[in-house]
Parts: structure tokens; sequence; C-alpha cells
């Protein structure tokens, strides 16, 4: 069948007022992460400022947070065994084998004293280990939150700050000073096997010249830094478990976002509390 051209009309003509969105552009990309890191800066001080608050309200929750000590500082014993032991084996291979060439090798155990005591124990094992504790809070506190679970305790009269934030940054305090401790112990201790048994240097040697290099105020300024770290990894925890939204894969994208904020902002606070701890500890440095 024949179509009359005449009855076909002249194609629609665009209107001016037509809009098409362009992409945004580079400067509107970093205002919008600068303003994104702004909102998350506040809710995490608002955050802070609500779980200071329920520390000083009755009844403590002594209980849970023994629990999330055990959850928490108990069930990472393994993986800062393994880090610290490793990271000894490690670093007493290289120092050992770079000093050897220079007949240096009775440095050895001074040199890996003092790395441990001030920087590898507390940063290295907090890092792999605060990156664990946090992932493992916002992925509780996200699912909880999903499953609308912290609108029910709400819907209770209970206050999920401190039922569930207080007892896991507690927790999270007293935990990361004994693990960095006992990493400390084990990576010295892998350090001095492998000293012995592959460049033959003395063990009692090694330790003597260890302890003679290693001062109270070196282990100290790497200690105190591990109650900070704690409370970093557990307030961030919190903060992108109770802000997830969007089902399970909602709490996927938490998690990966928690653990990198908790690697960097640790990472960060060393560089700061170690310049302070340079501060009020000059004989140390």
């Amino acid at each position: 069948m024949a179509i009359d051209s005449r009855k076909i009309g002249p194609p629609p003509r665009s209107s001016r007022y037509s809009f098409v969105p362009k992409p945004p552009g580079r400067w509107q990309l970093y205002i919008k992460r600068a303003s994104t890191f702004l909102v998350h800066l506040g809710q995490v001080s608002k955050l802070v400022r609500q779980t200071f608050v329920a520390l000083f309200q009755r009844p403590l929750e002594i209980r849970a947070t023994l629990h999330q000590l055990e959850m928490l500082g108990v069930r990472s014993l393994g993986i800062a065994a393994v880090v610290a032991l490793f990271t000894g084996l490690v670093m007493a291979t290289q120092f050992a084998y770079g000093l050897q060439k220079f007949g240096g090798m009775e440095y050895t155990g001074r040199i890996v004293g003092l790395s441990f005591a001030r920087e590898l124990a507390p940063a290295l094992t907090v890092l792999v280990v605060g990156a664990r504790i946090g992932s493992g809070i916002t992925a509780e506190l996200g699912s909880m939150a999903v499953t609308e679970q912290i609108d029910a305790i709400r819907a209770l009269g209970a206050d999920p700050i401190k039922k569930l934030v207080l007892p896991r940054l507690l927790a999270c305090i007293v935990a990361m000073p004994i693990l960095a401790a006992f990493a400390l112990v084990l990576g010295f201790a892998g350090a001095m096997f492998i000293t012995s048994v592959e460049f033959g240097l003395p063990s009692s040697f090694f330790l003597q010249t260890a302890l003679e290099s290693v001062r109270f105020s070196d282990y100290f300024s790497g200690m105190f830094k591990t109650p900070f770290f704690g409370a970093i990894a557990a307030i961030l925890g919190c903060h992108f478990g109770l802000i997830t939204r969007g089902g399970t894969e909602g709490v996927g994208n938490s998690t990966t976002r928690s653990v990198v904020a908790i690697s960097i902002t640790i990472l960060i606070s060393d560089f700061v509390l170690t310049k302070v701890s340079m501060l009020i500890w000059p004989a140390a440095v």
C-alpha cells in the first residue's frame, strides 16, 4: 500500500528548553568528595560525643564489654602472632644479611629491638588487627541496621550507642595494648631464632645487645599509641556499620569503606602520635 507523503508531517522540532545533563567536571567531583568527607567527619564527631556521654550512664555494660573483649581481642591473637612472627623473621634476616657485608652483625639485635619496640610491634600489628576488628564490627552492625534491629532497640527504649558502640570501644582500647605487647615478644623471639640458626649469632648476645639498646621510654613511646589506634578502629567500624543502607550489597560496601578508612586513619595518626612522643620523651629519640 502506497503511503501519501503529504500526510506525513515534518519531524518534531526539538525544544530549545530541552536539557541534556553533562557529566560532572573534575572540580565538581572534588567538591562532592570533600563534602562527603565533611559529612562523615561530622557524623564521627557526633558518635564520639554520644559514646563519651554514654560512658557515664549507669549501669555499665560490663558483660557485653567482656564478651566483645573475647571476640575482638582473644580471637585476634592468631593473626597477631602470624604477623609478628614472620615480620620478626623477615626483618632480622634482612638486617643481618645487610650488616654482615660491613662486619656489623653484632648490631642486629639493637636495630631489631628498637624497630619493634618503637614502631613495628604497635603500628603493624594494629594496622592488620584493626582492619580485621573494624571490618567485623561494620559487618555486624551493618547487618543489624539493614534488618532494622537497631531501630527495634530504639523502639524498646534502649540506647544503641550504649548497648552496641560503647562495649566495642572499651574492648578495643583494652585489647590493642595487650595484642601489641604480645606481638613485640613473639616478633623479637622470631628474630632471635632466625639470627641464631641462619647466621650463627648467639641468642644470648642478641638478647643482651637488644636489652641494652632499648629503654623503657622506647617501649612506652610505642605502646602508648595503641589505645588510640584501638579507639579509631572501633569508632570508624561502628560509624560505617550504623549508617549502612541498601541490604547485603550495602553491608559489603560499608565494610570495604571501613577497612580503607581505618587503615588510612591509623597511618596518619601514627605519624602524629610519633611526633607527639618525640616531644614528650626527647631522650628516647
